[in-house]
């Protein structure tokens, strides 16, 4: 558990300067999800700092960056309103409520080992989170180019100016690497755009125009005190437990869900594998000191994850690195981050976006299943207009879900192994389950067959009750005909459930009967 500082890869340079990388871009983005939660600024830093670092040291996945994020703010900004709807000051109060009851609700998910169900989800689906997700971080990049005092579109010198600086971020991010890799390049292209514009475009927009948009800071000043750890006290608890569950079981599960799709994605470019039911427990435990020291709460970041990952940040120490960095950014570096231009942060989410989306998806058409490209679009569209990663996972999972149960269902097959005047074999092939049973009962015709009949089950599997019914059900058609059922190759477990059903069958029991449970999953502890 206590491996923060074991090597798997990498090294500790490149930890280390990853991790400053992933700082530098974190501000912003703390900042504009404090905007949309409506909160303070320093509430999202600080919820950055500590999802950051307890995720980092004690996750499942080293080189993953956690902070506060949009999935979780959109829901967090109900809580910050209906608590100020309930009286002044204590929208924050319901917040720090919400989210430190959210994360026991993950710690408890990874207790209960829960986490191993997201291998349960397709790869359609995953293609198609990635998709949206890079979508959704291109589409978060367009207010940068309006002009953050009237809010209009950016045009002229401005413009070019933006575009410019923009531009020449992503270049050198392109081609740094090839000089030299002992520094990340969206360093490089962090550090030589800024002192670009610091020097000759002034005027371009910096974090601290952002931080002046907060109420309360016109200056754009960066900076802040450690937080001190407080209950929330004022809530009418006795009344709002309702709506606290209610609220902090969407934000468990939208932070569970893009975690551990996260977790999956990292595990797919690194090659490695991750610990879904650890990441719960330690998200869990970053959400709820979170709240506790006044932080909004967070998940997993999949733009700093890849950021940091493209970076050469594969150990723990990134991510703790990033943390302490955004840490000290707050309490003493405020005035050198205040005048990063926001046109190189722009830049290094484009790469982002281009490295994210899977560009090989849109060569699958007409080569794989329609039915799996419908479901990637879907997805990629729920993700998109909702922007609800948790609902487009859903949606993705249930529709995998019923094309595979439309697809099984028609591959039910009944073959005649021997046939005699008195006694008819009948081999079945395939799933027998509530998408099949209905095929299945087709084969069979009892007023017309024989005296004798044997079904033998050796390639079928039964897999869910309605598939027993099934067997019950064509028993009292062939008893009713005055007919004699027997049944081969039944598991043990498919007998006594038979038996318990009162079935008027007779099933033979034979040595080489397989060996498996009805609507059962085996799985391995994650």
């Amino acid at each position: 558990m206590f491996d923060i500082f074991r090597r798997t890869d990498g090294s500790y340079k490149d930890d280390s300067l990853s991790g400053l990388t992933v700082a530098l871009a974190l501000v912003p983005e703390a900042i504009a999800f404090s905007f949309a939660a409506g909160v303070d600024p320093l509430v999202g830093l600080w919820a950055a700092v500590f999802m950051g670092f307890i995720t980092a040291a004690f996750g499942g996945r080293p080189g993953m960056i956690s902070g506060a994020t949009g999935a979780i703010a959109v829901v967090a900004g109900k809580a910050v309103q209906h608590g100020d709807s309930l009286g002044e000051g204590l929208g924050l109060q319901y917040l720090f409520a919400v989210i430190m009851v959210a994360g026991g609700i993950q710690i408890l998910f990874g207790l209960l080992k829960l986490g191993r169900f997201i291998r349960l989800v397709p790869h359609p689906v995953m293609i198609g989170f990635v998709n949206g997700l890079a979508i959704v971080i291109l589409m978060a990049q367009f207010p940068s180019f309006r002009d953050l005092k009237t809010g209009e579109w950016l045009s002229g010198q401005p413009l070019f100016v933006m575009l410019g600086l923009v531009a020449l971020t992503m270049l050198i991010i392109q081609f740094f690497p090839k000089l030299t890799k002992a520094v990340p390049s969206t360093l490089v292209a962090i550090v030589t755009t800024g002192v670009l514009a610091f020097l000759f475009f002034k005027d371009s927009a910096t974090v601290s125009n952002v931080l002046a948009k907060s109420p309360g800071n016109p200056d754009g000043i960066l900076s802040g005190s450690f937080p001190l750890p407080s209950l929330p006290v004022d809530i009418a608890w006795a009344t709002e437990w309702s709506f606290i569950l209610k609220t902090a079981f969407v934000v468990a599960m939208v932070g569970i869900i893009e975690s551990l799709m996260t977790l999956q994605l990292i595990d797919e470019i690194t090659e490695t594998r991750g610990h879904g039911n650890r990441e719960c427990i330690a998200q869990g435990s970053a959400n709820f000191l979170s709240g506790l020291f006044g932080g909004m709460g967070g998940c997993a970041m999949i733009g700093q994850s890849l950021i940091n990952i493209k970076s050469g940040g594969r150990g723990r120490t990134s991510g703790i690195v990033a943390a302490v960095a955004l840490a000290s950014f707050i309490l003493v570096g405020g005035p050198v981050i205040q005048q990063i231009p926001i046109a190189a942060l722009v830049g290094v989410m484009f790469m982002v976006v281009i490295g994210t989306f899977e560009w090989s998806s849109l060569k699958t058409f007409g080569r794989v299943p329609f039915s799996e490209i419908i479901v990637i679009l879907a997805v990629t569209l729920t993700t998109v207009f909702l922007h609800d990663l948790a609902t487009a996972v859903f949606v993705g999972i249930i529709l995998s879900a019923l094309v595979f149960a439309w697809e099984s269902s028609k591959h039910v097959l009944v073959t005649v192994e021997k046939s005699s005047p008195n006694e008819k074999i009948y081999g079945l092939q395939g799933l027998l389950y509530f998408g099949s049973v209905k095929e299945f009962m087709e084969h069979f015709q009892a007023s017309s067959d024989v005296q004798e009949i044997v079904i033998d089950f050796g390639n079928a599997r039964v897999c869910d009750m309605s598939g027993l019914e099934a067997i019950n059900s064509l028993a009292e058609r062939y008893r009713s005909a005055g007919k004699h059922l027997r049944l081969r190759h039944l598991s043990a477990d498919c007998r006594r459930m038979l038996e318990r059903a009162g079935s008027m069958v007779d099933v033979e029991v034979l040595p080489d009967d397989p060996d498996y449970t009805v609507a059962r999953l085996r799985l391995d502890a994650d």
